[in-house]
């Protein structure tokens, strides 16, 4: 099993989605045998003092949920994201609408696949959601929160899509949200995992695109990554209502979860899929990899030839 860094991009906030809105994920993936580290990025510091050392502490996966407006990574956080991909390492990244998450732009190739208002200029095509004026392009509206949205595969059914919780033996449903970011693939060794279709236009978009067999310059296999759409896809709110959102969310939820939840239980297969997928082989905390050992006040104390860091406290951290 993995060790899993889950952080957001943003600073401890209680009317923010701050890594507190995504307590059911990290439960999902503790349940699935990990060990989780969930924390917020540390306000008032330019470089956070995790994730500019990540490629440093032993993690084999970073889960980034880019809940920002554009200052969520510095250079050497991204830095260090990026030398984490070229050990090994996994990386999920989640986003949203318009540019929330554009810190994500200085991931690479990575970056490369989100689009964002600053990247792109086609809002006819990429302006889905007609009911809020306040959200700019790329958005697709798949659905209001506490819904469901159908998602569109092709066969055969990719292994991150696959459950037995189905006749179909695919995930058929992932949670909805009005507005949706943009992901491509439109760079060497990425593809379209899932599609979903807009519920106001009908018009297909990516819902989540993988990145797998990139190489370094010099030969060494890059970690794989998955891009998703939207962090709203793992968000507790849109798994559960009754955990509330931030006030500045206005659009009326739905009641399609809540009423028939086991379509949610197929969706879990998903993130526990993922975590397998991401997983680098062998583990980057195994005895070939760097010596990383875990407290459990949620620092992780390194010890590595190649680093001059020793410790680094993770504030923030959620059981």
């Amino acid at each position: 099993m993995s060790r899993i860094l889950l952080q957001t991009t943003i600073a401890e906030h209680p009317d923010d989605w701050d890594i507190r809105r995504f307590s059911l994920l990290a439960r999902e993936l503790r349940d699935a045998g990990h060990q989780v580290i969930a924390r917020n990025r540390v306000g008032g510091a330019d470089d956070d003092p995790v994730l500019s050392h990540v490629d440093r502490l032993g993690v084999d996966q970073v889960w980034l949920m880019a809940v920002d407006v554009g200052d969520g990574l510095s250079a050497a956080d991204a830095a260090a994201i990026v030398r984490f991909r070229e050990t090994g390492g996994g990386v999920l990244t989640a986003r949203d609408h318009q540019d929330l998450g554009c810190c994500l732009l200085q991931l690479g190739s990575l970056g490369a696949v989100n689009q964002f208002h600053r990247t792109v200029d086609d809002p006819a095509a990429l302006c889905d959601d007609q009911d809020n004026p306040d959200i700019a392009w790329p958005n697709y509206h798949s659905g209001a929160n506490g819904d469901y949205q159908p998602v569109l595969g092709d066969d055969p059914v990719h292994e991150l899509l696959r459950t037995g919780q189905t006749r179909s033996g695919r995930i058929e449903w992932f949670p909805a949200h009005p507005h949706e970011g943009a992901v491509s693939a439109d760079v060497p060794h990425a593809s379209v995992l899932a599609q979903g279709r807009s519920a106001h236009t009908g018009r297909r978009f990516n819902l989540a695109v993988l990145l797998d067999g990139e190489t370094t310059s010099d030969g060494r296999r890059l970690g794989r990554a998955l891009a998703a759409s939207t962090f709203h896809h793992f968000a507790d709110y849109n798994w559960d209502l009754g955990h509330g959102a931030p006030s500045f969310v206005t659009e009326a939820p739905g009641t399609g979860i809540s009423e028939d939840p086991y379509p949610l239980l197929a969706f879990k297969d998903y993130v526990r899929n993922i975590a397998a997928w991401l997983s680098p082989s062998p583990p980057i905390n195994s005895s070939s990899s760097p010596v990383a050992k875990m407290s459990p006040g949620f620092g992780i104390s390194t010890v590595s030839p190649r680093s001059n860091v020793t410790s680094a406290v993770l504030g923030g951290s959620s059981n």
